[in-house]
């Protein structure tokens, strides 16, 4: 398991680099002004309004970088510092979001898979917790290859949905950038610049989990084959 505890390390002092950037970033785009004045919670209803979406609201939602769009409740939640922010940072964060909306009501492809996912997905997570437990603590004997069979297809399902993800995530920034470029909300290129920087950094941190995902998977496959030999 010293590759896997390796893995664990590696991944995890990268998540901590990424997401302290990620902070950094945020805070230095939080505090340049955007010049049209817009509120973040402004910049999103105007978004979704000027792709005629009317059946998505927007909410204020509780915590920090919690910002979401659940597709099931129609509503964009952002942050308290989104929605009442008037910078960079805001307006990026607000366009992204409602850059799911869009996709929502394009039916986008990736995000309707995703959607369509979440129950096994939460059910595999589940299921994977207590099936690591029962191969670290030697539950059913550690070389049980078939509990690291059942183990590697529910971290199948985890990892495929951290890998759709990506997507999602990059082409909703995309649709955020072109939004807020054409009409004129990052007004000058320094403004377009941090948002796509901001944005940039955020889509990162969803690369991160999705390798680490994908280099633990591959562990346990290369161990349930040497488990066959």
């Amino acid at each position: 398991m010293s590759m896997y505890f390796l893995i664990i390390i590696v991944f995890g002092i990268v998540s901590i680099a990424v997401s302290s950037r990620l902070k950094n970033k945020f805070r230095t785009y939080s505090q340049m002004p955007l010049s049209t004045g817009m509120s973040g919670a402004e910049v999103a209803q105007k978004m979704l309004s000027d792709y005629g979406i009317h059946n998505v609201r927007v909410a204020e939602g509780r915590g920090s970088l919690t910002d979401h769009y659940n597709p099931k409740d129609k509503v964009v939640l952002l942050s308290p510092d989104v929605f009442h922010g008037r910078s960079v940072a805001a307006a990026a964060v607000a366009a992204h979001e409602c850059g799911h909306a869009v996709q929502d009501d394009t039916q986008y492809a990736w995000l309707k898979f995703r959607s369509g996912m979440v129950p096994i997905v939460q059910f595999a997570s589940m299921a994977q917790q207590w099936l690591f437990m029962g191969i670290l603590f030697g539950f059913g004997a550690t070389h049980n290859s078939s509990l690291l069979l059942i183990l590697i297809l529910a971290m199948g399902v985890t990892t495929a949905f951290s890998l759709i993800t990506l997507p999602v995530e990059f082409d909703a920034s995309n649709r955020a950038l072109v939004w807020l470029d054409r009409e004129n909300v990052t007004h000058s290129d320094a403004e377009y610049y941090g948002a796509k920087d901001a944005l940039k950094w955020a889509a990162l941190t969803y690369v991160v989990g999705a390798l680490s995902a994908l280099a633990t998977l591959l562990y346990f496959v290369l161990r349930f084959m040497g488990s066959r030999n």
